[in-house]
Order: C-alpha cells, then structure tokens, then sequence
C-alpha cells in the first residue's frame, strides 16, 4: 500500500524549503526555521504539518508581508524548490498556507502570489479563504483570471469555487445561491484544456447535491451547439444525479425512469471473503419490454462502517441499449483492499445494480477478518495502487 500523503511532510521537506528560501533571501534564519518547522511534525496529520510548517515559515519571513511574498515568489527559481519526484507539488502547500493566513489584509500582494504558486501546485484552497472574506474583489479577480494564459490559473477559477470542494473549508454562500460560481462557468465551459474542463465538471457536480433541476437545465442550454469539451462536461457534471435517478439527468443519455428488467442468475461468491481479498458478482440482465431500451447501469455497494452503520458506495459498470427479449451479461468485483479514502470493516456487503435509478437486489456476502486485515488468503498484501475503487467492474457480452 503507498505510504501516507502526510510523510512527505517530514524534517527532509523542511530543510529544502529553507535551502530554496534562503538561496533567493540570505537572510533566512535556516536553523530556527528548520528547528521549529520540525519539531513536533511526526505526531500531526497531513493538514496541520501543512499548516505547523506554515507558521514556522511566517515567523521567519520578514514581517512585512510583501517583503515575504517577494521573498517567496523569488524562491521559485532556486535549485532546491524543482521538481523531485511525484509529489513534488505538494513542497508548496505549506508556501500558500501562508498566504491565507498572513494575506488576508494584503489583497494585491496574495493574489499575485496565489496566481504563482497555482501554476506550481494549486491555490484552490487558500484562495477560498479571500472568497469568504471579500467576496467580490475575489471574484472579480477570478474572472479576469478565467482567460489567463496559463491552464493552471484558469482551472483555479473553477475549482476555487467549487462549493464542496474535498479537503477543503466549504463557501455556504455558494451553497446557498451558486449564481457567482456559474457565471465564471459560463466563461470556461469551452475551454479547450481537459484539465480544466474536469474541475468545471466537477463544480457543477458539486452544485448538483443543492441545486439539481437548476444544473440539469443549464446543461440542456450548454448542449445546444457546444462542441465536444461541453458534451464531455455535461456527461461528467451529471454523474452524481445519474446514480441517483434523476429524470432530468438519465434524459441526457436517452434512459428511461422505469426500466422493464429483470436480474436473472444473480451470484456473488464467495459468501465469506477476509479482509483484503474479493468478491465476484455476476448476472444477466434480462428485457421483458417491447421496445428497446437504453440503460444505465451501476453497482451499489453496501459498506459496513467501523459502527456496523453500512454506507453505500456507487460504482459506475455501463450505459447499454437492450433489445426487446435482449439479454446482457454484467460482471464485476469488489475489492476489500483498504485505500488512503477508504477502510474496510468486518460485516455484511449487500451489492445491487442500480438501473436508471432503480435498485434490484443482486446478493451479499460477509467480510471476515480470519486471516489478518489487510492480506489475501494467502497471507500476502493484496496489490492496490493509490486512488483505485475498491469495486472494479467487469462487463462481458454473451
């Protein structure tokens, strides 16, 4: 299993950031910093390592914030702050921490930071601080922004914004009312970057748990002679409200409300599964309409929490057209490996299909603990690589 995103926060990261300050500013007190910046790290979690090594940083900095914010934007460009493997983005989490702590009262001085630094790693959570403070002055900057030069600027517009952004302080205004944040969508729904046409997609995704009917018909209007990048997003924003059945949302992809379907052969085995192994899952999927329908078709995962409380988990298996007496093999698995997202517990599975937002029982089976939690039958580590879904359908034709 990969190592924690919090280790690379360690005493090693600390002294490369005071080699790169202190290359670009000579004054910098190096060994204070290094001293305080790792003392007391090993005992924290990733988000206070980001924000202790931050407050080590501001008191070593001059205490003239845009003295400090040339200080670092200079510190850009020495040898120490480049590129050193996969995670070397993240070297400037504690760099923006800053910034939304000290800048808040240094308007013109951190968005020229943020507008730096985002084009390094991202400013998708200090700039949400500024958006909750002045509102808009920010988002009168997001917009200029919304046609910079650089991708990496241009998506912070987006995911900036985002109201429910993961890992980061929710902004309740745009929960409440999302007519800023779509107005700065409106202005990046052609972008022709990917990069940035996932964050507008997964903005609008956001807004979809608040405000479905209002981003359904948004995606109705941006589909009337958009090109593909907006079918792309349109697809992708709608995903959460697909899985749940949302008329509107299953419309866009020609699906019915109410399929006439039935699940044939059904099996899940093994019916006891230890931690860190599998289970399979497999049926035919069976028409009994007189019409050919188009279905989307997903696997719903019943996970028992550390309180026995199970939470389901939607995984997305197929969109297929089944003809009238048509049937469809539908396969897939469900790992127990646990991820840096998600850990598995002792306890019942129950797995469904849900098609077009309609849920048909499929089977269960019980995790057990027997051989260790976390290795396979066989005593070894089960292979998992960071961000895999812990269920991995499979589809076959027959």
């Amino acid at each position: 299993m990969a190592e924690p995103l919090k280790l690379f926060f360690d005493e090693r990261l600390v002294r490369r950031i005071a080699t790169s300050i202190q290359a670009a500013w000579p004054d910098f007190p190096a060994r204070a910093f290094i001293a305080e910046a790792s003392t007391g790290l090993d005992d924290k979690e990733l988000k206070d390592r980001g924000r202790h090594i931050a407050g080590a940083l501001g008191r070593a900095l001059p205490a003239d914030f845009e003295r400090a914010v040339d200080v670092l934007l200079r510190s850009l460009e020495t040898p120490a702050s480049r590129d050193e493997g996969a995670m070397s983005a993240f070297f400037y989490l504690p760099h923006l921490e800053y910034v939304a702590t000290r800048g808040l009262d240094h308007f013109e001085a951190s968005m020229r930071a943020q507008h730096a630094f985002t084009q390094r790693f991202t400013a998708e959570f200090s700039i949400r601080f500024f958006l909750l403070r002045e509102p808009e002055r920010t988002l009168a900057r997001l917009r200029a922004w919304a046609t910079d030069p650089s991708v990496h600027v241009r998506r912070l517009v987006s995911e900036g914004t985002r109201p429910r952004l993961p890992w980061a302080q929710r902004l309740p205004a745009f929960v409440e009312d999302p007519t800023p944040v779509l107005d700065l969508l409106e202005l990046l729904k052609d972008d022709p970057e990917p990069y940035v046409q996932r964050s507008v997609a997964n903005n609008l995704n956001d807004i979809t748990k608040d405000h479905p009917d209002r981003v359904v018909e948004l995606c109705r209007r941006w589909s009337e002679g958009g090109g593909p990048g907006r079918a792309w997003i349109v697809r992708h924003a709608l995903r959460w409200l697909v899985k749940r059945g949302h008329p509107g949302a299953l419309s866009f992809f020609g699906a019915s409300a109410a399929p006439e379907v039935v699940l044939e052969r059904a099996s899940v085995t093994p019916g006891k599964v230890p931690l860190g192994a599998e289970a399979r899952f497999s049926c035919e999927l069976a028409s009994r309409a007189d019409a050919p329908q188009k279905l989307v078709v997903d696997a719903v995962v019943h996970y028992p929490g550390a309180n026995g409380k199970a939470r389901p988990k939607v995984f997305k298996l197929r969109k297929i057209e089944l003809l009238p007496a048509g049937r469809e093999r539908i396969e897939g698995r469900v790992k127990l490996v646990d991820l840096t997202t998600r850990r598995h517990y002792p306890g019942e599975h129950r797995i469904e299909l849900r098609i077009n937002g309609v849920d048909f029982p499929l089977g269960g089976f019980e995790a057990t603990a027997s051989n260790g939690k976390g290795t396979s039958p066989s005593g070894r580590a089960s292979p998992s690589r960071p961000g895999n879904k812990a269920a991995s359908p499979r589809r076959s034709r027959t």
